[in-house]
């Protein structure tokens, strides 16, 4: 049986129809409101994405959603940019969470807190270390959909084979530099532990230890002028990177994170960083037992916990009115318990509902996979602060080069304190010219 839409057409809503006048706003077939739902996602959560987009279909006669493949993140919000405000925009685009200031700053998106007022829908029902970064002045400019964190792999058998206990990861970078000199004495030809070189990471690690990115409390109490990660929170990622490559624990994949996966599956490396989100592909594929544990962090800090990355549905402005309300109906749907469950099963991206973890194929799934559970405990672990809040500002990309840059120099030699140095002097002027081209 086929659920009745609940469209809430408000009166603003009514107003924009009648101005349509008889205009065909349709566009589908049966007379069906059509959502073009941009996406990035390839792979396995392609698959997963599709079945979920047609179980909406299915599940009510009104709205149509074709789900359209954009290419990677980087390439997807260049083409939202050339077509925002025009009819080829589509209804719907999933964005990365560095984005969001771009987004915004465009002028051609429709803030979904309207339709969150208008209703009354309570996003406190939501994971809150994940609303926390999308909470923008106090308001919501597109529904989280696809969040992860990076976790931290490891392979079990070595870790036996070491000597080390399987069930209890290291939890510092001093435990990692150390399990590793056991890893490379019991393994021959295995290398301790892998670090992407990844502005991503970086963050995640700087964050964890309660570090900030940006002053002005990470971009968010007003537009950031200077970073803040110039201190010995930042330059302690650097150079526990290079006491690692003079101990001959680390293994450089530079910035290649599928030869980084194909490694620890060949048993090149013990230990790795990466999403969450690869946890199936990793976990099913590995010819030995995977462990996940949390990120780690230096000795002499607390553990503060992980920023959330991933991708948000962003609403186009200027659309019709039925179209809008027609996305926002599917933004819900995709936000529910039950999708959410299905969602995380299958990829391992977080469930933005945690009411979804209590969903039968979800415990099923944590008999059968328990290390799916690590990064769930890992961000409910994670303390509510402006470092895990994460930050904002429309240069966070080209921040990530620069630091993906000054990570491979280090990876091949460089001297970490230069490298660094060079990198803090770098987003600076990334940071100045952003600012000069906002006119501020």
């Amino acid at each position: 049986m086929k659920r009745k839409l609940g469209l809430l057409v408000s009166t603003a809503s009514l107003v924009a129809l009648v101005a349509c006048g008889s205009a065909d706003s349709t566009g589908g077939a049966d007379g069906k409101t059509v959502v073009t739902f941009w996406h990035s996602m390839g792979g396995p959560a392609q698959v997963a994405l599709d079945q979920i987009v047609s179980s909406y279909n299915e599940s009510q006669d009104e709205v149509q959603v074709n789900a359209e493949f954009q290419g990677t993140y980087e390439e997807s919000l260049p083409k939202f940019h050339s077509v925002g405000g025009t009819e080829d925009a589509p209804t719907i685009i999933q964005v990365q969470e560095i984005g969001s200031m771009s987004m915004i700053n465009s002028g051609n998106i429709e803030p979904i807190q309207r339709f969150i007022d208008e209703e009354g829908y309570d996003m406190s029902g939501l994971e809150e270390n994940i609303t926390n970064y999308y909470n923008i002045d106090d308001q919501f400019y597109s529904m989280p959909f696809n969040s992860s964190t990076p976790v931290m792999y490891y392979n079990k058998d070595a870790f036996t084979a070491a000597g080390l206990d399987p069930e209890a990861p290291p939890e510092t970078y001093e435990e990692i530099e150390e399990a590793s000199k056991k890893i490379i004495e019991a393994n021959d030809g295995m290398r301790g532990f892998a670090l992407q070189a990844y502005g991503w990471l970086f963050e995640e690690l700087l964050a964890n230890q309660g570090g900030h990115l940006l002053n002005n409390e990470n971009g968010r109490s007003e537009l950031a002028t200077e970073v803040a990660f110039d201190d010995e929170k930042g330059r302690s990622i650097f150079h526990w990177v290079e006491r690692m490559i003079e101990e001959e624990t680390f293994m450089n994949y530079g910035t290649n994170a599928d030869n980084m996966v194909a490694g620890f599956l060949a048993g090149e490396v013990a230990m790795f960083m990466q999403s969450s989100a690869q946890s199936r592909d990793v976990i099913d594929n590995a010819p030995f037992e995977v462990g996940v544990g949390f990120i780690p962090y230096p000795e002499n800090a607390e553990r503060e916990g992980v920023v959330i990355g991933g991708a948000s549905l962003w609403m186009s402005t200027g659309k019709d009115a039925k179209e809008q309300e027609a996305a926002w109906d599917f933004m819900k749907y995709m936000a529910t318990p039950e999708i959410q469950a299905e969602w995380h099963v299958g990829t391992g991206y977080f469930a933005i509902n945690p009411a979804a973890y209590e969903e039968q194929v979800v415990q099923d799934a944590y008999v059968d996979m328990p290390q799916l559970q690590t990064a769930v405990q890992q961000l409910q672990e994670t303390t509510p602060s402006v470092a895990t809040q994460g930050a904002l500002m429309d240069m966070i990309p080209e921040e990530r080069k620069i630091i993906e840059t000054a990570l491979e120099s280090v990876y091949n030699g460089e001297d970490a304190d230069q490298a660094f140095e060079d990198a803090v002097d770098q987003v600076n002027a990334a940071i100045e010219q952003s600012n000069k081209a906002r006119g501020n």
